[in-house]
């Protein structure tokens, strides 16, 4: 794996840090701004919703430019954010600093996995979609809690500080360690690459991954709740639970990274149904602070055990316009980072307790691995036609369409 990739992947780790760490903030920002706890809320609301519009965005925005240029302009803006986060005299102003690092972050995102799919072999492609999102579960194991420490000791404003010297240092590290990507020879045109969009295989996969993301994340944004009222655990129970369930994250991706390239439908199928599994046995268990530990970390797994495999799928489907297909997967994740406790707290609204999450985001990754089968079958189907169509150019002859020159088949 090229040193590049790790360090796009330490570069995610600031992004990753600067999108979770608001929900160990909230207090101190709602007390220091003079907001009430929901209202400081909607910052990671807003941060999320910037992703799913600015990854598409700034994919089509940035389609011509050099793939370094962009990912050095994009990490700057990015740490710029930070710092007038961290400078921001007034709730708006933190507010609007938000958003512009959220488009930066989903840009970044995009780009990146594009430029990390191409320094490798498509046998590769998984791998080093998990050494990026390694950068993500990271984050929640450490730069999460670090930053809650950080907000703890020395305010809230201390964490933005830390997160822009990191980004420092991956500018430092994308500067001196990312190759200019050679733009391809023929420019890229918007209308051919919006053209993807017309697959229904890409569509499918947008589905399959918010739907997946979403489920997990529904159960795991009223975690801290489950745990002290249900299982009557501490709070300051919590954070380690958090922590253990990064953890988990962090071994599900070299997992899923290691295998997906070889047995990609294998792993996004038992990945969705062992998250499944563990979210209905979560409200069955609720009650008890073991079960509900241990559940917390192998949704962990589970979760990230699927994503390089998710990520894999969508640049397979979506060959023909890479930067598109980062930019929507990456606004298909934070689709379902946001539907998905968007769907928790209305069960919870409605009386069902902080158990009904977990119902809730099990019957989301059902319909998932429902869609998953669905785009293995369509799958299956298109590759047997390929077969047909080469085995009958062959007997006659004639090239087979999809075997022309420097045309993969996947």
């Amino acid at each position: 794996m090229p040193l590049a990739v790790y360090i796009l992947g330490l570069s995610v780790f600031a992004l990753g840090t600067s999108e979770f760490m608001l929900s160990g903030l909230l207090q101190a920002i709602a007390g220091d701004m003079d907001v009430s706890i929901p209202r400081a809320g909607l910052l990671i609301s807003a941060f999320a919703i910037g992703m799913v519009i600015g990854a598409p965005l700034l994919a089509v925005a940035t389609l011509r430019l050099p793939r370094k240029t962009t990912l050095i302009a994009l990490i700057t803006v990015f740490g710029l954010g930070q710092i007038a986060g961290a400078l921001a005299p007034t709730y708006e102003i933190l507010f609007a600093s938000r958003i512009v690092s959220a488009l930066a972050c989903a840009g970044f995102w995009a780009v990146g996995a594009a430029v990390a799919i191409a320094m490798v072999p498509v046998n590769s492609r998984a791998r080093a979609m998990a050494v990026m999102i390694g950068g993500l579960s990271i984050a929640n194991v450490l730069g999460v809690p670090a930053g809650a420490f950080l907000g703890e000791h020395l305010g809230w404003r201390s964490a933005f500080w830390a997160v822009a010297a990191a980004s420092a240092i991956a500018l430092a590290g994308v500067v001196t360690r990312i190759p200019r990507i050679p733009l391809p020879e023929t420019k890229p045109r918007l209308k051919r690459e919006l053209a993807v969009y017309r697959d229904p295989q890409v569509l499918l996969q947008v589905v399959i991954v918010a739907l997946a993301a979403g489920g997990v994340f529904c159960a795991f944004s009223y975690l801290a709740p489950l745990l002290t009222d249900i299982a009557g655990l501490d709070e300051k129970w919590v954070s380690g639970v958090l922590a253990l369930f990064g953890i988990g994250a962090l071994i599900g991706t070299a997992i899923g990274g290691r295998f997906a390239d070889a047995h990609l439908f294998g792993v996004l199928l038992t990945g969705i149904a062992a998250s499944t599994v563990f979210l209905v046995a979560l409200t069955f268990l609720a009650s008890s602070p073991v079960a509900a530990i241990a559940l917390a970390f192998l949704l962990g797994v589970s979760a990230f055990y699927t994503a390089p495999a998710l990520n894999a799928r969508m640049f397979n489907v979506a060959g023909a316009a890479p930067t598109l297909a980062g930019a929507t997967t990456t606004a298909a994740f934070n689709l379902g980072n946001t539907g998905g406790p968007w769907l928790g707290g209305t069960v919870i609204d409605a009386g069902l307790g902080y158990a009904s999450p977990a119902w809730a985001g099990a019957a989301m990754t059902v319909t998932a691995l429902g869609a998953t089968a669905l785009a293995l079958k369509v799958t299956k189907h298109t590759s047997r036609d390929r077969v047909v169509a080469r085995g009958a150019a062959t007997s006659s002859g004639e090239q087979a369409p999809d075997e022309a020159p420097g045309i993969a088949i996947r």
